[in-house]
Order: structure tokens, then C-alpha cells, then sequence
């Protein structure tokens, strides 16, 4: 299980320079996902959900017609980025579909 230790700024910004689209506001990583239409945005909302529920892990999570936007933080470490968080950003990447 990836550790749920806040991790350093250089950590982050190496971490992210594999995400694509993913960026770091404040102490949180986004990114918004662009989709054709309210059901496929959906779709992947639910299937993030999924996803998200069985690692115990969950991200704040904003749906407004066609787009999907996540952010992650770890609470359990003072609200900070941890690896837990990138270990997720990167699993969702690897489903991710949009119509960009």
C-alpha cells in the first residue's frame, strides 16, 4: 500500500511531471477531465467511485455537465499530498477516457 506520509515539494513536482494534466494547487493535486456529454462525465464518476471506495481513499469531486474535476489529499496526514494520492491520480489515468 503506498505510504500515506505528506511528501516534499520536489516529491510532488517529480510526481507530476509523469501525470499528465494533473497539477498541484495548494496541498492538493488536480486535474479536469473533459467528456462529450453529461452521461459519459457521469460514467466515469461512477467508475472513479468504484475505484476510489476500494482503495478507502477519496477524492473531492466536482461534476458540472461534461466535466470531471478531482482533487486529492491525504486526510489522514493533516490534509497533505501523499504517495497515496499520486498512487490514485495514476490508476485513474490508466482508465481515463475523455473526448479531447
Amino acid at each position: 500500500m503506498p505510504s500515506r506520509d505528506p511528501l516534499s515539494d520536489n516529491q510532488i513536482e517529480a510526481a507530476l511531471a509523469d501525470l499528465d494534466g494533473w497539477t498541484r494547487d495548494g496541498d492538493r493535486v488536480v486535474k479536469t477531465y473533459t467528456f462529450g456529454d453529461f452521461r459519459e462525465a457521469v460514467s466515469f464518476v461512477v467508475r472513479v467511485a468504484f475505484h476510489c471506495e476500494a482503495h478507502n481513499h477519496h477524492p473531492e469531486l466536482t461534476n458540472v455537465y461534461n466535466r470531471v474535476t478531482l482533487a486529492f489529499n491525504t486526510h489522514d496526514a493533516g490534509d497533505k499530498i501523499t504517495e497515496m494520492d499520486l498512487a490514485l491520480a495514476r490508476a485513474i489515468e490508466r482508465f481515463a477516457w475523455t473526448s479531447e
